[in-house]
């Protein structure tokens, strides 16, 4: 019999800073249940040491252990990952045959990759689901399994899996086999799970059949992937199918046609053709911006779009970049390429003329036409395309500025958001990825300089481990819209890599040369991206300001023609972007066209209204509308037309 002494204990430290010791092995179930039955009950999962494992998972050394639940953050990925496995089961059960080969968790739900020689049609959709919620209903557990490399071989040939088995020879051969059992199914999987499939829950529906080729590779066969989403009660799952709806009808493909705002086609694919009220908003947003960066202090600046091979290979960026770049050869035999992001560029402005610790911060912004090589397949309207401007901008600093920098930045960066109807962001922090360039002592430098300022700027965050760029941690700023879906836009990145590569120097107050640290920073990410987003965040019905056509002059019969010519140019006059609708239709088939087009006002002027110089003003989805005086009308309309910085638009013309 061991003594007390001879038992091995653990000490487990809780999310709430508590320390308790167990008997060495010990279970995440266990310790749920030395806390209580209400907790043993909703346990799902544990984590250990920041690592999600199955509940029974055994803990024999000591360590940090948080009781995964279903409120918890982690616990979506577990109900989409088991929700996956029960999919697989249904499909096999349904349709003898068919291989499964591989499912995993996505944002906002799961799918799998089956084998099969038939379609699947919507109608086998529905059989699945069906399925599915009978093998929920049935609560098998999950039971993890660990098995012989050959034998697991062998198993999946006999049943026909050519997939698996595949998967197994590929793996290394360290790795453990492991297999998951529910009930009677089982698939190769590293988990973790949940204790069983009646935890998958209700709030789950197959979405939609795509081709998939794989390990997606076209060389390969092409297989049939059936998505999925799943939420931890139908009340998610409802809510996460509104937004669907919701984004669908704020496409921002479908606004920018019935806008006439832009268009693709095939002759530039990953290009947009921008149209004249489609470049209006554009111009609009850029002057926003740019007069943002000059009442801060940025010079703005522009660089070629081709540059020689060879500063990309200083720079570091042809290693890491080269297969999404385009690259020409000149008249002399040298290869150009058209330029992916500014950095380089930024640092052989700043290289002219020699700079003195006096001269940072020096900001040094630029509006950069960029182009990448993105793969056909994600190439998606104007938010995913080859050619693309960024609002990219590069603060030249010392080691010192690093912090009031950020902080300024953040500070600007967050206004410039709550002016563009964004409130609610979030940040991430990136710290280094596996492939970088730079010493982890340089790392260490960059990661916590990131991270004092941060901090300093009073911003909670959360981690995004490993996500950094190759020359720098970097913070990432997203937006959250109308409809709550987020958005990746700004970033600050510090960098001392870049200046070292490219021999950037500043004379310090000690009359020694030294490196300046470059701080990467974007507030739009890129202008093409950002105003897709914006035309789905407002659905096309733009503030004011913002709207490429701001009023409609709208007349109800010829006899009004004149007199809306003078009102449009009275408006055109203040500033106003307006035109003249005086085209023999019934006015409310104009109010009803020009609502389609998402115009904000227009103007309705007959024969009674040029007799009392009246207007009569009508806003986009409103039903009445209200008559003002010539004058008063304009004066409304321009009061709520300004920017938020005031009126930007420069003298008018007319």
């Amino acid at each position: 019999m061991q003594t007390a002494e001879q038992i091995q204990k653990v000490a487990v430290t809780l999310p709430d800073g508590s320390v308790r010791d167990y008997d060495a092995p010990v279970t995440g179930l266990q310790i749920a249940e030395s806390i209580g039955k209400r907790l043993a009950k909703d346990a799902l999962a544990v984590k250990i040491d920041g690592t999600l494992r199955d509940l029974t998972t055994s803990i024999t050394t000591d360590a940090a252990v948080e009781i995964v639940t279903r409120d918890h953050a982690d616990t979506l990925g577990l109900i989409r990952h088991d929700a996956a496995h029960v999919m697989a089961e249904a499909v096999q059960a349904l349709y003898p045959g068919t291989q499964v080969t591989i499912g995993p968790a996505i944002a906002n739900g799961f799918y799998y990759d089956f084998a099969r020689s038939e379609p699947f049609t919507p109608d086998d959709l529905e059989k699945i689901e069906a399925k599915m919620r009978e093998i929920i209903a049935r609560d098998a557990r999950f039971e993890r399994e660990v098995w012989d490399r050959d034998e697991a071989i062998r198993f999946f040939e006999d049943r026909g899996e050519k997939y698996k088995a595949e998967l197994i020879r590929d793996l290394p051969t360290t790795e453990d086999i492991s297999v998951y059992r529910q009930g009677e199914w089982l698939d190769l999987c590293r988990g973790p799970h949940m204790p069983s499939t009646g935890r998958v829950g209700q709030g789950f529906k197959l979405t939609k059949v795509a081709g998939a080729y794989w390990r997606g590779d076209h060389r390969n066969a092409m297989l049939q992937r059936i998505y999925g989403t799943a939420w931890r009660d139908e009340k998610e799952l409802k809510a996460y199918l509104h937004q669907l709806e919701e984004a669908e009808k704020r496409d921002h493909r479908r606004l920018g046609r019935e806008m006439d705002l832009f268009h693709l086609q095939e002759e530039a694919v990953g290009a947009v053709f921008w149209h004249d009220k489609g470049y209006t908003l554009w111009r609009t947003l850029e002057n926003y911006i740019r007069a943002r960066l000059e009442r801060t202090g940025y010079l703005e600046v522009k660089t070629p779009q081709l540059i020689d091979r060879a500063l990309w290979v200083a720079s570091g960026h042809w290693e890491k970049f080269r297969e999404a770049m385009f690259t020409t050869n000149s008249d002399e035999e040298k290869v150009l390429a058209l330029k992916p992001m500014n950095c380089p560029a930024h640092v052989q402005i700043y290289r002219q003329g020699i700079k003195s610790y006096r001269d940072l911060p020096l900001r040094m912004a630029e509006f950069g036409s960029c182009h990448r090589n993105e793969p056909s397949g994600s190439l998606h309207g104007i938010m995913r395309v080859r050619a693309f401007t960024q609002d990219d901008a590069h603060i030249f600093c010392t080691p010192e500025q690093i912090t009031s920098e950020s902080i300024a930045f953040c500070d600007l960066l967050l206004s410039v958001y709550k002016d563009l109807g964004f409130t609610d962001v979030s940040v991430k922090f990136s710290d280094r990825p596996a492939t970088r360039a730079g010493t982890d002592e340089v790392w260490d430098r960059a990661e916590g300089a990131l991270r004092e300022a941060i901090e300093a700027a009073g911003l909670p965050y959360t981690m995004n481990p490993g996500e950094g760029a190759f020359y720098g941690p970097k913070l990432e700023f997203v937006l959250r819209d109308a409809i709550g879906r987020d958005w990746q836009c700004g970033t600050l990145q510090v960098d001392f890599v870049l200046p070292e590569r490219l021999d950037a120097e500043y004379v310090g107050e000690d009359g020694q040369r030294h490196r300046p640290v470059m701080l990467h920073r974007a507030i739009l990410g890129s202008m093409e991206r950002f105003i897709g987003m914006l035309i789905e965040h407002y659905a096309g019905k733009f503030p004011l300001w913002l709207a490429p056509l701001q009023v409609v002059v709208a007349t109800i019969t010829n006899d009004a023609d004149e007199y809306g010519a003078e009102v449009l140019k009275q408006l055109r006059r203040a500033g106003i972007r307006a035109v003249l609708d005086t085209r023999n239709e019934k006015i409310n088939f104009k109010v009803r066209e020009h609502s389609l087009a998402k115009v904000p006002l227009m103007v309705v002027v007959g024969r009674r209204e040029a007799d009392e110089r009246t207007v009569a003003l009508r806003r986009l989805g409103g039903k009445d509308q209200e008559v003002l005086a010539l004058d008063a009308a304009v004066n409304t309309i321009v009061a709520e037309a300004g920017s938020p910085l005031g009126n930007l638009v420069p003298e008018s013309p007319f």
